[in-house]
């Protein structure tokens, strides 16, 4: 199948720079404050290599194609075939953000972590690099996996999203990994209460006092969730999983504090202080008051996502 328009979304790519000048840093060899910027300027240059790179490609192929850094978005993604974010997972995240069903996407990493340099660098500071988890091709893998594409060999995945609404109003940004709703102070305590509905009933309300509710996305079941100690899902998964952050004497309750929400049932939440719906990231956020009854469920549109090979045989 061929596609005739193609939005390149990249990662823009800033070095944080010390406010001291490199010259006035002390003379320690090696100095871990030279270290990491000589680590972060040395990505910044994987990146944009990877970024012409896949350019060039393009153009190689005859394509027609845009760049556009992600950042510069501002609107809904129409009249592409095709959207291609180079970057890593937070950049096929951003896309996701402006997307319907009806265009797939191609997460290519743009700097993939290297284990000889986390386990060379190791006890000096953190080296991992970008994971790209959701990420089909790398800067060496994209030609051949976009030809793929375009002979159609190679088929996308509908990812499941939630979809969120605030006293019956739709958000209008779905997430593809996971929300979290939580005060906004990290060190307050967040009041809520949950229940979840089927069809026609509603489970027992469990209340909670606590760090805030995180629900995923199978997408979402290996970053944040998991590292809380949540499940892998299969990617496949049409359910959600959501978890109570650090709950505050459950007691009885202990066991409802994490679980499942089936793809035909609803979570319906309500809120008793200030808080945040935190969408995939803290870039696109909801605010939200005491009183508000939020409904998180997985009625939100497919994303079309071209994965790793290593994921569809999950």
């Amino acid at each position: 199948m061929s596609r005739s328009k193609v939005l390149l979304l990249t990662k823009p790519f800033d070095v944080y720079r010390s406010r001291l000048q490199a010259n006035s840093l002390p003379s320690i060899s090696p100095s871990p404050v030279h270290q990491v910027l000589s680590n972060l300027e040395n990505r910044k240059q994987v990146h944009n290599k990877t970024i012409k790179l896949c350019e060039g490609v393009l153009k190689h192929k005859s394509l027609e194609w845009e760049t556009i850094m992600r950042n510069e978005l501002s609107g809904p993604i129409h009249h592409f075939d095709l959207v291609v974010t180079v970057g890593g997972d937070g950049t096929l995240l951003r896309a996701s953000h402006y997307m319907d069903d009806s265009i797939p996407v191609l997460g290519v990493n743009s700097d993939p972590t290297q284990p000889e340099e986390v386990e060379e660098k190791n006890d000096e500071f953190d080296a991992t690099r970008s994971t790209g988890y959701l990420c089909a091709a790398t800067a060496e893998s994209f030609e051949q996996v976009l030809t793929d594409i375009l002979d159609n060999t190679r088929k996308p995945s509908e990812l499941s999203r939630i979809a969120v609404t605030v006293n019956n109003r739709p958000l209008p940004t779905h997430a593809l990994n996971d929300i979290l709703i939580a005060h906004p102070c990290p060190a307050a305590v967040s009041r809520f209460s949950f229940r979840i509905r089927d069809s026609e009933t509603y489970s027992t309300p469990v209340n909670s006092r606590s760090s805030g509710l995180r629900v995923c996305t199978a997408a979402g079941s290996t970053a944040a969730m998991l590292s809380a100690g949540g499940f892998p899902m299969p990617i496949s998964s049409k359910d959600l999983q959501y978890m109570v952050r650090e709950p505050i004497l459950p007691g009885a309750s202990a066991h409802l504090m994490h679980g499942s929400v089936k793809s035909s049932n609803s979570m319906h939440i309500f809120w008793s202080c200030k808080g945040y719906i935190y969408i995939d990231g803290c870039h696109a956020f909801h605010p939200v008051v005491q009183g508000d009854a939020i409904e998180v469920s997985a009625k939100a549109p497919i994303l079309k996502v071209f994965l790793p090979s290593h994921l569809l045989c999950t």
